[in-house]
């Protein structure tokens, strides 16, 4: 399983350029990239492996000082998708674009195929916009991304239609976000009683079971001579 950093599939993004000069100057410009991995610590956010296209000067006669740049750790903060928008949206505070902070440096990024097709909801500062999907980060081999009640997934997406915030990547859990799919299934409206499980379930939890030689040993061969296995 990947420690600390991981490959994800790519995507293009506009990075805020007070990002890459310790947030001195350039505040209100972006510069075009491609996010090629994430890392994770914990108690900080994702952050994101990017390299840098220069194609924000395509079209000027500026020279591309940036194409081929890299930088490590860019925070999903400073992210936004590379989609056509008439204003460049608002920074989000980072406890909007990531309501939980990465809990371990072992992590596993993978797609949910089946929750692709289809716009998710994202529910932020008590409002509801479409997002769409692109992976998923979980996490392991910690206290607390081990506890079944504590235990939190960052699925990374873009925000569709969401005014100022238009366009913002986030990572939200699963209690933030829910998925559409009207082919499948009718989208649910208001909040589902859960409550995060308190209970972790093992085999050997049943003392019954593991005191019974017989039960633990029931395979396809018992009861059969020995002669006939």
């Amino acid at each position: 399983m990947p420690y600390l950093q991981s490959n994800i599939p790519q995507f293009k993004c506009w990075v805020r350029r007070e990002y890459t000069c310790n947030h001195l100057r350039y505040h209100g410009e972006f510069l075009h990239a491609m996010a090629i991995a994430v890392t994770t610590m914990p108690n900080r956010s994702l952050s994101f492996q990017v390299i840098f296209t220069g194609c924000e000067n395509d079209d000027t006669d500026d020279p591309n000082v940036h194409g081929g740049a890299m930088w490590a750790r860019m925070p999903i903060t400073a992210l936004m998708a590379d989609i056509p928008v008439e204003e460049w949206p608002e920074p989000m505070d980072t406890y909007n674009a990531q309501p939980w902070d990465c809990s371990s440096r072992t992590h596993s990024v993978y797609v949910l195929d089946r929750a692709t097709p289809c716009p998710w909801i994202a529910k932020i500062d008590g409002e509801f916009y479409p997002a769409k999907y692109y992976f998923t980060v979980d996490y392991t081999d910690n206290e607390i991304a081990d506890d079944p009640a504590q235990h939190k997934q960052s699925h990374v997406m873009e925000l569709l239609d969401a005014g100022k915030w238009t366009g913002n990547i986030v990572a939200l859990p699963n209690n933030r976000v829910r998925v559409t799919h009207p082919a499948w299934f009718e989208t649910g409206e208001g909040a589902p009683d859960f409550r995060p499980s308190q209970h972790i379930h093992y085999s050997k939890s049943d003392l019954d079971y593991t005191l019974d030689v017989n039960q633990v040993f029931d395979n396809m061969y018992s009861g059969e001579p020995d002669d006939e296995i």
